[in-house]
């Protein structure tokens, strides 16, 4: 009888870390990115964290503080910032169809490729202030929907 107490004792341990384990790998801290309304599945989805209006949401190579290019699967794409610190931040998203690694644009000036920001801000005669689109991060696990604009 010992022996069968210690063997379910141990594979009740052995079950309950594996799915402790399974937990913390899919819940892991940061802020966590899913994009929608992506158009195809042409290029790449490329999305920038920027803690600071100072070149917000163009100059992404020079101002912002991470930088992720992720490959769209079945129109879909998610973005997974981790250590980061807390803070206030901004999110720009565009959807780099040709992968030239910029927004492309009519002759207007007018997007022809898919852009979104953080809290959902629209572009309105021109891109949106970065005051516009932050948001608070607590340094835990922050998940957030951004959609594409076409």
């Amino acid at each position: 009888m010992k022996v069968w107490c210690v063997v379910l004792f141990a594979v009740l341990v052995f079950t309950n870390l594996t799915t402790i384990a399974f937990a913390q790998l899919s819940s892991c801290p940061g802020i966590h990115v899913k994009v929608l309304n992506i158009r195809n599945s042409t290029g790449t989805v490329d999305c920038a964290l920027f803690d600071s209006p100072e070149g917000f949401p163009i100059e992404v190579l020079h101002s912002a503080v991470n930088v992720m290019i992720i490959k769209i699967r079945k129109k879909e794409a998610r973005c997974d910032f981790e250590d980061i610190p807390p803070g206030t931040y901004a999110l720009a998203v565009i959807h780099d169809e040709n992968m030239n690694g910029k927004l492309d644009t009519n002759w207007l000036g007018v997007p022809i490729e898919g852009y979104g920001f953080s809290n959902d801000v629209k572009a309105v005669l021109g891109p949106p202030s970065f005051s516009d689109a932050s948001f608070k991060y607590d340094g835990k696990i922050l998940d957030l929907t951004i959609r594409l604009h076409y």
